[in-house]
């Protein structure tokens, strides 16, 4: 997303929230929800959960449109952050309400020796302290590929970055990880 863009996406945020101007909120509905829809079916939603949860962001950007601070995050990098953490809370309903006995989690697990314990405990402790190393821009980079799904594509479009610096980003930060469970004896 080009700057341009983005002052435009502001603009449109802050007449919404100071004169609920309708014509900006549809224009930031047209640009942002079938982008959103896309998104959350590619997290495994169907079309009638994806419509609803992408009804319910509209919604909040409606409503909240004076809490959105554009010195903090792009228009999208917010509303995405918004159907994400909807998307949870929405999983986290569903998880509840249906109870598979057949689920792993319902099963008997062998309890690992300590030796074993021991050993899982130490590599985390490596793996934990590999990340932390890692410089904070591309952790989020990294975050946002491998423990929220996004692709590249859409991690670029969410932060404003260009597609090529968020490939070098996260191929940095997994050299930098590497690089330390190397060291370490974690291969």
């Amino acid at each position: 997303m080009d700057v341009d863009q983005k002052d435009h996406f502001a603009r449109l945020m802050k007449a919404v929230a100071d004169d609920r101007d309708q014509a900006a909120f549809t224009a930031l509905f047209d640009h942002f929800a079938p982008r959103l829809k896309s998104w959350l079916l590619k997290r495994g939603m169907t079309v009638d959960e994806a419509e609803e949860l992408v009804q319910e962001v509209m919604t909040v950007l409606w409503h909240r449109a004076d809490l959105y601070a554009p010195e903090r995050s792009s228009l999208s990098t917010w509303l995405f952050r918004i159907a994400r953490n909807r998307r949870i809370d929405a999983q986290r309903r569903s998880r509840n309400r249906v109870i598979d006995h057949q689920d792993p989690v319902y099963q008997l697990l062998e309890v690992p020796g300590v030796d074993i314990d021991f050993e899982t405990q130490e590599r985390e402790a490596t793996v934990r302290k590999a990340l932390a190393e890692i410089p904070g821009e591309q952790m989020e980079l990294v975050r946002a590929a491998f423990f929220l799904g996004q692709s590249h594509s859409e991690i670029a479009a969410a932060t404003g970055l260009p597609l090529g610096t968020v490939k070098s980003r996260i191929r940095l930060a997994f050299e930098r990880l590497r690089r330390a469970l190397g060291e370490s004896g974690g291969n």
